[in-house]
C-alpha cells in the first residue's frame, strides 16, 4: 500500500535496527484518513471470506480494526491483558510476549463473544516476532471458530513472525513489509 509507505517514510521515526515509531499517525495519535483507507485495503484482500468477527489486542490494534470493521460490517472483539470485573464467566485465555513492552501478558477473551460458528480475521497494526497473533490465534481455536487471516498494518520482514505463521498455514496480509531500517537509512520495504 503506496500510501502507508510514502506515510512511514515522511513520519516514521527509526530507533536502532528494529524499533520503528510511528506514533504520530498510527498507534497513539491516529489518522482517521488513513485508516480509513487502510481498512478499504483490508476489505479488498480479503473480499471473498464470510467474516463475522474481527479479533484484535488491546489497544494499538483497537483503532484500526474498528475501521476496518466498519467494511466488513461486522463487530469487533479485542483481546484484554487483565481480567476485570466485566469480564464474568467463561474466558478464553492465553500468553503472549509484548516486543514493544518486554513483558508476558495473559490475553483474555469472554467466550460469549467468540464461538465455533465465527470466521475470525485478526487485525494489529504490527507484526515482529508473531507473540501476539500467536496468541490471539490460540484463542480463536480455543472458541473452535475458523481463523480466515491476519491483515497487518506494518509487518517487520526481517523479523521472524510473518515467516512463523506462514509456514503454519496461516495467511498474512501485510500492508507494508520493512525489509530493513536503519537510523542512518530509514526505511527499506520489500515490494
Amino acid at each position: 500500500m503506496e500510501l502507508l509507505k510514502e506515510r512511514i517514510r515522511k513520519d516514521g521515526k527509526v530507533r536502532g535496527t528494529d524499533v520503528l515509531k510511528v506514533d504520530s499517525f498510527l498507534n497513539h495519535q491516529m489518522d482517521i484518513e488513513l485508516f480509513e483507507e487502510i481498512g478499504k485495503e483490508f476489505a479488498r484482500r480479503f473480499e471473498d471470506e464470510k467474516i463475522t468477527k474481527i479479533l484484535t489486542i488491546e489497544a494499538s490494534g483497537i483503532g484500526i480494526a474498528c475501521i476496518a470493521a466498519r467494511y466488513f460490517h461486522v463487530p469487533v472483539v479485542f483481546a484484554k491483558k487483565n481480567q476485570t470485573k466485566n469480564i464474568a464467566g467463561d474466558v478464553y485465555t492465553s500468553k503472549v510476549e509484548s516486543f514493544t513492552h518486554g513483558r508476558v501478558y495473559d490475553i483474555i477473551v469472554s467466550k460469549d463473544y467468540l464461538g465455533p460458528d465465527d470466521k475470525v480475521l485478526i487485525i494489529d497494526d504490527f507484526l515482529a516476532n508473531g507473540a501476539a497473533l500467536m496468541g490471539l490465534s490460540q484463542l480463536v481455536k480455543d472458541a473452535g471458530a475458523t481463523l480466515v487471516g491476519c491483515g497487518i498494518v506494518i509487518e517487520k520482514g526481517f523479523q521472524p513472525g510473518g515467516k512463523m505463521l506462514r509456514d503454519k498455514g496461516v495467511r498474512v496480509e501485510s500492508l507494508a513489509i520493512v525489509d530493513a531500517m536503519s537510523e542512518e537509512n530509514g526505511v527499506t520495504f520489500r515490494d
